[in-house]
């Protein structure tokens, strides 16, 4: 079974709750799960032997959150070797916004541009949908982690 460390990026606490959700579905299915509000560079290369699970919303501007801020700069500016690593994404947005979903999809393209292996597509969760961002992930999650 895999261990996987889920990775938040989150303003307004949505993609804590959401994050929290996937945390237990992980574990229910038998792998084992912890979640990183603060994540960093280090802890990727540190734990090798961990899948990522990026979960980052989105600000109004397609920027990401403040606490997932130093994770991306430290992947674009000093190039971690992560080469291999395996990870998935939630990218949590509103498409009200034109910048819809875009904090997402830049730490996805930042991962896979220093050799980072992404595992499935990104489940992008769109708040003006009206659809329940936990039922998503559950439907979304079993798949993912038969990939892996």
């Amino acid at each position: 079974m895999a261990r996987i460390q889920i990775m938040v990026g989150s303003e307004m606490g949505t993609a804590e709750s959401v994050a929290a959700t996937a945390k237990d579905l992980i574990d229910d299915a038998g792998h084992t799960a912890m979640v990183n509000p603060l994540p960093e560079a280090a802890d990727i290369t540190d734990n090798p032997q961990d899948i990522i699970l990026i979960c980052t919303s989105n600000t109004g501007a397609g920027d990401l959150p403040g606490n997932i801020q130093p994770l991306y700069l430290e992947l674009t500016r000093d190039f971690p070797s992560i080469a291999g690593r395996r990870y998935g994404v939630i990218n949590l947005g509103d498409s009200s916004y034109a910048t819809f979903a875009e904090a997402g999809r830049a730490i996805d393209e930042a991962m896979g541009d220093i050799g980072a292996e992404r595992v499935g597509e990104p489940l992008v969760l769109d708040a003006s949908s009206g659809d329940d961002p936990h039922e998503r992930v559950a439907a979304w999650l079993p798949e993912w982690l038969e990939l892996l």
